[in-house]
């Protein structure tokens, strides 16, 4: 605590100071004192807000980012904040009335019309969604956050030309800029150059857009490196276009390629459209000794099934994309004739150490080393029920069936809208969705019904 504050100013100031240095409790301190001064203080009430919603002190920090409004009801930004917190706790009614009230005090604001647009999306309200961001950009066509959300809705809607552009927006390659010291590839010819293929945070992202590589190498790259995870190293020795593969654990040299690009520039510049989006699939192969340590461990009867029912819990729609534990699937075992294998690597690992009563699961997942594992038990299923996560985009890579069970909140857009089936993984993958307003019991229901289908068996 400033011994020298004296006032509620100095104590807001000083909070203010804290905050920054990324110190919450003295933060928290010098608000509270500059409150017991001045109850009537709307800007330390909103940092008071603040402070307790990244505490996740959530009605704490309602009521205090309440308390601010009311004293200043034109305040813009703590309206939002309020409105992207209730929204996160989808209460939609009262978030959508706070975002109202924002733009009826401030109808300029590009932040207003953008984080409208996102709860707009997120309750399918597309149209009105895409709207509001392109009322954002026409305030500020700079604002690129608008951009990059407005991405999102064009490719959910396969409107690919224009949402691989918005999704240039996306601003998080600083790291990687810092330490690649030569320029990033936008379409220039490529013959007899070299190119460095950048990471993304998602494995399933890696996963799915690596195969661009042979893309470069059609377009006469001489060289062709790719970044990426630890844990995916291995695996994309396999790609046959890859001359090389690194991991982000490597220090790089400053100087050794002509180019490179991020993965998910790549559709952009290779003007992917839905009607050439590149398949040829698979493109993803197992390791020859991976697979001899692990398909004598498979099950020698029945259809070899694999199971992923949660992706990382990290991921900021994990809470409606992963099933909330595996006893969701017990009807799978219900079907005859069938062997589940857990894939399940990290979260869920304990659930297949002790599924729940008549829910037979052989775990695998947990002595996984990474995806080359992962791939070897692969290739010996007959299929892989999973999330939305990187297994998924695995399977599908390496041309095996693969069902993936979708949320109605928030689908991702890469698995587009009202389809069951993806442009991305051909006569692959099969999209099994919620219904409106969601539930997993009804897709569960699905996928045992396609289950005895496939087996013929009778219901």
């Amino acid at each position: 605590m400033n011994s020298t504050c004296s006032s509620p100013e100095d104590y807001f100031f000083a909070g203010n100071r804290c905050l920054a240095s990324g110190d919450a409790q003295g933060a928290e301190e010098c608000f509270r004192h500059a409150l017991a001064l001045n109850p009537d203080f709307p800007e330390v009430l909103a940092n008071l807000g603040f402070v307790k919603e990244q505490a996740g002190e959530l009605s704490e920090a309602e009521s205090f980012y309440r308390s601010s409004i009311e004293l200043a009801p034109n305040g813009v930004q703590v309206i939002l904040n309020l409105a992207a917190m209730l929204f996160d706790g989808k209460r939609f009614v009262e978030a959508e009335a706070l975002y109202g009230q924002a733009l009826r005090a401030e109808p300029d604001s590009p932040a207003a019309w953008s984080n409208y647009g996102v709860l707009l999306a997120c309750l399918k309200r597309e149209n009105e969604a895409e709207n509001c961001y392109r009322k954002a950009l026409s305030l500020d066509s700079g604002y690129l956050k608008a951009r990059f959300n407005l991405a999102y809705i064009l490719l959910r809607q396969g409107r690919l030309a224009e949402g691989w552009s918005c999704l240039e927006a996306r601003d998080w390659y600083t790291r990687l800029e810092s330490v690649l010291h030569f320029p990033r590839w936008r379409g220039e010819p490529l013959s007899g150059k070299s190119i460095l293929i950048g990471c993304e945070v998602g494995h399933g992202d890696m996963i799915q857009f690596c195969r661009y590589a042979m893309l470069l190498k059609e377009r006469g790259a001489e060289k062709i490196s790719l970044l990426c995870h630890p844990s995916l190293v291995c695996l994309f020795r396999s790609l046959s276009a890859v001359d090389e593969v690194l991991s982000i654990g490597e220090e790089l040299p400053e100087t050794r390629w002509d180019f490179w690009t991020p993965p998910l520039s790549l559709p952009l510049y290779c003007q992917t459209r839905l009607e050439t989006i590149p398949v040829s699939i698979p493109y993803l192969a197992a390791d020859p000794e991976r697979m001899a340590r692990w398909l004598p461990l498979l099950p020698s009867v029945g259809l070899r099934v694999g199971l992923v029912w949660k992706g990382n819990p990290k991921f900021e729609n994990d809470a409606d994309r992963s099933l909330p534990a595996l006893d969701t699937l017990s009807p799978l075992a219900a079907v005859a004739g069938v062997a589940l294998v857990s894939l399940q690597k990290g979260p869920g690992e304990d659930e297949a150490r002790n599924p729940p009563d008549g829910f037979s699961v052989l775990p695998l997942g947990e002595g996984f080393d990474d995806f080359a594992d992962t791939a070897a038990v692969i290739s010996g299923l007959d299929l892989v029920i999973s999330v939305d996560t990187a297994v998924a985009h695995l399977a599908g890579a390496m041309g095996k069936p693969c069902w993936v069970l979708l949320p109605d909140y928030r689908a991702d857009w890469r698995w587009l809208v009202d389809r069951d089936d993806s442009p991305w993984y051909p006569e692959v993958v099969r999209l099994f969705r919620q219904p409106s307003g969601g539930g997993w019991e009804p897709v569960v229901a699905s996928v045992v019904e396609a289950l005895r289908q496939w087996k013929h068996e009778p219901g």
